[in-house]
């Protein structure tokens, strides 16, 4: 059997996988595979970011900022009626909300049941009134009369249809006696850029 030899430019020589272990002949070039090109930028990436923390964050670790927002009540638990939701402003006097029992225990639920929530009335999407909007069978709000988006009141106003991506911002409430009080929003209110502060 003949054999005839072929001339290679040595720039398209490519080490074969198993040679990545072993040191390199003459001629070969090194190349780097997308999957360690990727996990040396990722490590990288880590270090780096550790490094630019101060160093007291790194010392005492980081702590989430909590808004301080006012405690106002908004309902008394005596006069709720299930599935008859009651409008009230917070944390500004233009921010429209309803405080409902809806009858089945939910996220961020309180009372005795854990089935009392409260919700701001405008859709996330563009802003869209949901005045009115309340489906006391289903426990929803909507759909929005912009992009028919609809959000489930017990399971913390997500999304159930439409075109909405962010769950409906939902009223912070405690009990106090009989009182029903708003202490806080879970959520960005739409047209503020922050919920204590106008955009």
């Amino acid at each position: 059997m003949n054999s005839s030899v072929i001339d290679i430019h040595p720039d398209f020589l490519v080490p074969a996988p198993a040679a990545e272990t072993s040191p390199l002949h003459e001629g070969e070039r090194a190349c780097m595979s997308r999957r360690g090109f990727l996990l040396g930028g990722g490590a990288s990436m880590v270090v780096v970011s550790l490094a630019t923390l101060p160093l007291d964050a790194q010392a005492q670790g980081l702590r989430a900022l909590r808004a301080s927002y006012p405690r106002q009540k908004v309902a008394s638990l005596s006069a709720l009626k299930t599935g008859e939701p009651v409008a009230f402003s917070y944390p500004y006097p233009d921010v429209r909300n309803i405080v409902v029992k809806l009858g089945v225990a939910a996220g961020g639920g309180i009372g005795p049941a854990l089935d009392i929530v409260g919700f701001n009335q405008q859709c996330p999407h563009q802003g869209g009134p949901l005045d009115g909007t309340y489906k006391p069978q289903h426990q929803v709000l909507g759909p929005c009369p912009l992009h028919l988006t609809t959000f489930d009141l017990t399971r913390h106003g997500m999304v159930v249809s439409g075109h909405s991506t962010e769950s409906l911002p939902q009223i912070v409430l405690e009990l106090q006696g009989d009182d029903i009080v708003a202490v806080g929003v879970q959520g960005l209110i739409y047209g503020y850029s922050s919920n204590i502060g106008k955009a």
